[in-house]
């Protein structure tokens, strides 16, 4: 066994003079996230075909309504502390790690009062129901993603195995609560409070064992968490970006049809999702580099990646009539929408410019990218949708995220 180890690592180490890529890193590294990833996309695979088939449109669209204003909400628990501890870690200053999940839950608890607010409001419009809805929320949302800080400890010590097992434990958990929920009720309020329970409650067990199995040392970078601040502030308008879709569909065109939309990015979504490794991968990298360093090997890496997501694109595009027949058949007219959508993947490349900008701290680049890609997105969204419906959605999200990737790749190529 040692000796096939010992093969396999000088390949790697052979393969890197064409790659000019860690491979070693990439692969010990990337196995773990890599396994995880596909283990998160079955579960949320399943999942989906259990809201397919279990709820009806009308229901399904509101809960994803439900979810989207939550998730504009988890503005305030400052996600991109979450970064900065990485960067932070990686670089040997852990002793922020708690100060930062206590900034991140402060600061949620303004994500929950306006979640009361908008529980108010249905309240006097006669609507219980979402009244209900908003009230759960308020109680999770400054702690379900806050607790998640733990993950940025591991990553950070490119501790990959223990941030994906626990991940894997936290989505299988919560997938199969939510399926067994919706295998007993329709009712709204008990679906939203099988979201959050377990999200929460596994997150805080698995923060816990972290800090046990992994105490941070007490070197600290008070850098770390204003850095993390300026983070998440430029991320608001993206925030904004990623939720006001379906949003605006909700408002505009009704349940039913934000129902259809969503199954028509669901599975580009998670296919998205299982190339979200590379950020994570490359970020530790990029943090113990200069600037010129990123540059010179950047260009090959995005053109690689681009290469096999366009591949997988086109594979998508293909199969998707056949997927939404075996496991969506209440959800066919959404083929269309979603072969489209696909377009789209190939702008996920944008992963790598993102991270290295991230690495070297290029607020002032970060905060121009974050802001104009993410207005440009809410603009082309607004008016694509109040003109075009469904359609315009589409069409406006496949613009925004290549708009997205030049802006990125440009931004990068003048920081000095």
């Amino acid at each position: 066994m040692q000796k096939i180890k010992s093969k396999i690592y000088n390949l790697l180490r052979w393969s890197q003079k064409y790659t000019q890529t860690d491979m070693v890193y990439l692969v010990e590294g990337g196995f773990w996230l890599t396994f995880g990833k596909i283990v998160s996309t079955i579960a949320s695979f399943l999942l989906t075909i259990a809201f397919a088939n279990l709820l009806s449109k009308e229901i399904y669209g509101i809960y994803k309504y439900i979810l989207s204003l939550a998730g504009l909400l988890t503005i305030f628990t400052l996600s991109g502390i979450n970064t900065a501890v990485i960067q932070a870690v990686a670089r040997g200053y852990e002793g922020t790690f708690v100060s930062a999940l206590k900034t991140k839950i402060k600061w949620g608890l303004f994500g929950g009062l306006i979640s009361i607010v908008l529980a108010g409001y249905y309240y006097f419009h006669g609507d219980i129901a979402l009244t209900l809805c908003f009230l759960v929320a308020a109680a999770f949302l400054p702690f379900m993603d806050s607790l998640a800080i733990y993950s940025s400890l591991l990553t950070g010590r490119k501790l990959f195995k223990f941030s994906t097992k626990y991940d894997i434990i936290t989505q299988v958990i919560a997938a199969a609560i939510m399926m067994v929920t919706l295998f007993l009720t329709n009712n709204i309020f008990l679906v939203i409070f099988a979201y959050f329970v377990p999200n929460t409650l596994l997150r805080l067990i698995f923060l816990k064992i972290t800090l046990k199995k992994f105490q941070p040392n007490e070197k600290k970078d008070p850098k770390t968490i204003s850095y993390g601040k300026h983070l998440s502030l430029m991320g608001v308008f993206d925030a904004i970006a990623s939720q006001i879709d379906k949003i605006l569909i909700f408002h505009y065109l009704g349940a039913i049809e934000l129902a259809i939309y969503s199954f028509a990015v669901v599975p580009i979504d998670q296919i998205k999702g299982l190339f979200k490794n590379i950020h994570l991968l490359a970020l530790p990298k990029f943090s113990q580099r200069t600037i010129e360093e990123i540059k010179q090997g950047i260009l090959k890496k995005m053109l690689k990646f681009g290469l096999v997501i366009s591949v997988i694109t086109i594979i998508y595009i293909l199969v998707a009539p056949l997927v939404f027949k075996i496991f969506f058949p209440q959800y066919l007219e959404s083929i269309s929408y979603s072969q489209i959508y696909a377009i789209s993947l190939i702008a996920t490349i944008v992963m790598l410019p993102i991270a290295a900008l991230q690495s070297i701290s290029a607020k002032k680049e970060l905060y121009q990218l974050n802001i104009y890609s993410s207005i440009i997105q809410i603009i082309v969204l607004f008016l694509f949708i109040y003109f075009y419906g469904l359609w315009g959605a589409i069409i406006a999200r496949v613009i925004a995220r290549f708009i997205g990737l030049g802006l990125a790749s440009s931004l990068l190529k003048k920081t000095k």
